[in-house]
């Protein structure tokens, strides 16, 4: 059995009063976290939850009207917040070229941190039961406050399959956007796992440019997902980023900052589109074999030069991380493999050839057994045998180069 996990956003209708009480605490809840995050910073990041809470609870609980706790919830929040950068930094060493121009890497943590973790937002979080509650058949939610609890209306519009199935609640995240309180709550849930024995599926997909996605399954089908539509409206988003960009007003500013935010809420939808079609359209049971895609950077000769720099920012990740979820969902899984060569190997004859793909046609055509293709059906094809090597038990399946025979 696995733990499937998801978010779940209720919108809040507190009164004035409620909303201005709401408001006291999470900001209180930030000063606090503020406050922990320097002192881990000036004690040479101390993560331990108990070490911080034998220092440090005594001393909030006699200055702070939190109550006890939410200011272990402070504690396990800041932690929290350190472990994810610490775990960013070792991804993400630093490189640099020495003096033979060759490039080096040095490892990164904490340490490397020239001031302490800002938290910017008022925010709190929310131990189910203790902080927060259903009552009146869930008509209503209990919250606590500084020194009380308080009821108010809510709406679960979307998401009430949650809370009538086996879905466990969890810890909440109280959130203040634009004048609207939300609570973010965690839920889970045990699934099956995905079993290799069952002849499962096996869906290569090729994520680029010109398409999103270009998938080849078991059965030879493949399935295109034009992504014209979406550059033509990148494109859009680039040229009203400039326009404000070069006006540099107050005003232009925070228009920049809106605009970042739709865009961004845009490309989350298109992907969640994507990912939930992808899911419904090969159904359970279904290997889906992505390429690893860490420190690729895409061709982009063939687009107008205008257009390259606003595609090649795709969130091609994200993609990735909502097909994953909704995969595990109904008993079905992703790997990914490596990218090498799957743009260029010859599924015919199994020859490797960089010239062999016309980027300005769109066309693989093999010069050994003039096997002709689609070029994103190609590297769909490649991904899916490499998915095929993964189910026999290869386990960092890679395509070997293999060059033209005399």
């Amino acid at each position: 059995m696995a733990k499937l996990g998801r978010t779940i956003k209720l919108r809040l209708y507190p009164d004035n009063n409620q909303s201005a009480d709401l408001l006291a605490m999470s900001r209180e809840y930030q000063r606090l976290a503020n406050s922990v995050s320097q002192w881990i910073f000036d004690h040479d990041f101390p993560l331990s939850w108990l070490k911080i809470n034998h220092q440090l609870y005594q001393v909030l609980r006699q200055k702070s009207q939190l109550n006890s706790q939410m200011v272990q919830s402070v504690f396990r929040t800041v932690a929290a917040q350190y472990k994810t950068v610490q775990e960013q930094m070792k991804q993400h060493p630093y490189r640099y070229k020495n003096e033979d121009n060759k490039w080096i890497q040095v490892p990164r943590d904490l340490t490397w941190l020239v001031k302490p973790i800002h938290f910017r937002r008022p925010q709190v979080d929310l131990v189910r039961q203790r902080n927060y509650s259903f009552v009146d058949e869930m008509k209503q939610i209990s919250i606590t406050t500084l020194g009380k609890r308080t009821k108010m209306c809510f709406t679960d519009k979307g998401f009430e399959d949650y809370f009538r199935g086996d879905w466990k609640l969890g810890t909440a995240k109280l959130v203040y956007n634009h004048g609207k309180w939300f609570l973010h709550i965690g839920v889970t849930k045990q699934v099956s796992d995905f079993d290799a024995k069952e002849s499962p599926t096996i869906v290569g997909i090729d994520r680029g440019l010109r398409f999103l996605a270009t998938t080849f399954d078991s059965a030879g089908k493949t399935l295109f997902f034009d992504g014209r539509k979406v550059l033509c409206k990148r494109k859009k988003f680039l040229e009203t980023r400039r326009q404000l960009q070069r006006k540099g007003t107050k005003s232009s500013k925070k228009k920049l900052k809106r605009l970042a935010q739709r865009e961004n809420r845009w490309m989350t939808d298109v992907n969640h589109w994507l990912a939930k079609t992808l899911v419904a359209a090969y159904g359970s049971h279904t290997l889906f074999v992505l390429e690893n895609l860490t420190h690729v950077t895409f061709n982009t000769d063939d687009l107008p030069k205008s257009l390259r720099n606003s595609h090649r920012s795709w969130a091609f990740f994200q993609l990735e991380s909502f097909l994953t979820y909704k995969a595990q969902t109904i008993q079905s899984t992703v790997v990914k493999v490596n990218p090498a060569f799957t743009s260029q190997r010859c599924p015919k004859c199994g020859l490797v050839e960089k010239t062999n793909r016309h980027h300005e046609t769109h066309e693989y055509w093999c010069k050994q057994c003039q096997y002709r293709c689609n070029d994103d059906r190609l590297g769909a094809m490649n991904i899916k045998k490499l998915g095929q090597d993964w189910l026999s038990g290869v386990k960092h399946p890679k395509i070997t180069k293999l060059t033209a025979i005399g």
